[in-house]
């Protein structure tokens, strides 16, 4: 990768529904592997964080938080919000047709950051999800005269509550927009045709320094898998095969590390199984912990699916991260999963919802060592090619440059 010039790029403002998030640790890797190189990064929050627990590497990032005014809007403040974006921003008042459609709390919020933006110095911004955080965005850049791009992962684009022409307008109006795999990139090319011509797929990267490799040749019987307890994790699934694996008689502890909606269900399938002191759910743990009990784990299990709502994970960080530290892994045939997990080759694919299949691919890495040693080095070697942050945020860096502005289309007809 040639050596960057950040000295050119703009002042980059991220914008971000909440900040942070337990869960969203690929943001901020993200945040960090740009400060590294050079680049100057804002971060405007629509709302204040609600998570419990926080990674350990957000304090490490040196971009100020700029939280967004959100509750109690009124008549009276949404005016002033418009004057004081006109202040500062004199052509807002002939602008406002394209919130045409649009929530007055992300329209507010729009006239507020648009100012921010111009006081500030921002030259360009990126949000993370195309939901509130993009139309805030896309709005503010409108107002302000700046370029916006988008990251879209997979809630955003699957979710039976995605609105179509709403999604199509952003795809269509960002100077670019990244999505996390190449299953995503068809997805989109294919339901919203030329509007997605200007999505390219960029990977979530990794810092490959916080995740050394470690050769999985003495590790005690242990599953372990990560993330929030919710149905498109597969959880479900998890729990089925290890009560299948405890009838085979194949002694094992399974680990699964998170917090969630379906706590209270996962527990009673475990008790209703009679998997209690097998099978524990540990709750969220610091990323240093999570990292130290997935590298010394025997099989990380990651048995995907997709949910009753459509929601589905697009290229799970958690996963990236288990290859990365030498842990074999087991995972389902979803949306940009066999982009890294490659049957044989860097791991084990199973169908979803499929407990019986499951349970048989965890059994054979439990059973023979050397089968997870050939896969969890090969798995590495891909994830050193394809997951370095610094390769992949100069990838974005590089997309930043060269946008321009261009009005959006809301006051256009677009099909």
């Amino acid at each position: 990768m040639p050596i960057e010039d950040t000295k050119a790029l703009p002042r980059v403002g991220y914008i971000l529904k909440r900040y942070p998030r337990y869960s969203e640790t690929f943001i901020v890797n993200e945040i960090l592997a740009h400060e590294a190189a050079g680049l100057t990064v804002e971060i405007f929050s629509l709302r204040p964080p609600c998570d419990s627990h926080f990674q350990d590497i957000i304090s490490r990032v040196r971009a100020p938080v700029h939280y967004l005014p959100h509750m109690g809007i009124t008549p009276l403040s949404f005016w002033e919000a418009l004057q004081g974006a006109g202040n500062v921003l004199p052509e807002v008042w002939g602008k406002l047709s394209a919130a045409a459609g649009e929530d007055h709390r992300d329209t507010y919020q729009s006239l507020v950051l648009a100012r921010m933006l111009r006081q500030r110095g921002i030259g360009h911004l990126h949000a993370h999800f195309a939901t509130s955080a993009t139309t805030v965005a896309r709005l503010a850049a409108y107002f302000a005269e700046l370029p916006y791009t988008f990251t879209a992962h997979a809630k955003d684009i699957f979710h039976e509550s995605v609105e179509p022409a709403d999604l199509r307008k952003k795809l269509y109006d960002a100077a670019g927009v990244i999505t996390v795999s190449d299953y995503n990139v068809e997805y989109l090319r294919h339901h919203y045709g030329f509007a997605a011509d200007r999505v390219r797929r960029i990977y979530n990267g990794l810092d490959l320094e916080r995740f050394p490799y470690v050769v999985p040749d003495k590790r005690p019987p242990r599953i372990v898998s990560v993330g929030r307890l919710v149905e498109k994790k597969g959880f479900s699934d998890l729990i089925e095969a290890c009560h299948i694996l405890v009838q085979q008689g194949i002694r094992f502890h399974c680990e699964i590390i998170g917090a969630g909606p379906l706590e209270r269900e996962l527990h009673a399938q475990i008790s209703r199984l009679g998997l209690n002191g097998t099978v524990e759910i540990v709750g969220p743990l610091p990323q240093q912990d999570v990292c130290r009990h997935v590298g010394r784990a025997a099989v990380f299990a990651s048995p995907f699916v997709i949910g009753s709502d459509g929601n589905r994970d697009g290229l799970p960080t958690t996963l990236l991260e288990a290859m990365a530290l030498g842990t074999p892994c087991v995972s389902t045939d979803v949306t940009g999963v066999p982009e890294v997990v490659r049957h044989r080759d860097t791991g084990l694919m199973v169908s979803q919802q499929n407990p019986v299949e499951l349970a048989t691919a965890i059994a054979a890495l439990l059973s023979y060592p050397p089968m997870g040693i050939g896969l969890a080095e090969r798995a590495r070697d891909l994830i050193e090619r394809e997951f370095q942050i610094q390769r992949n945020a100069a990838l974005q860096r590089n997309l930043f440059e060269k946008a321009d502005f261009e009005a959006p289309c809301a006051i256009q007809e677009v099909s």
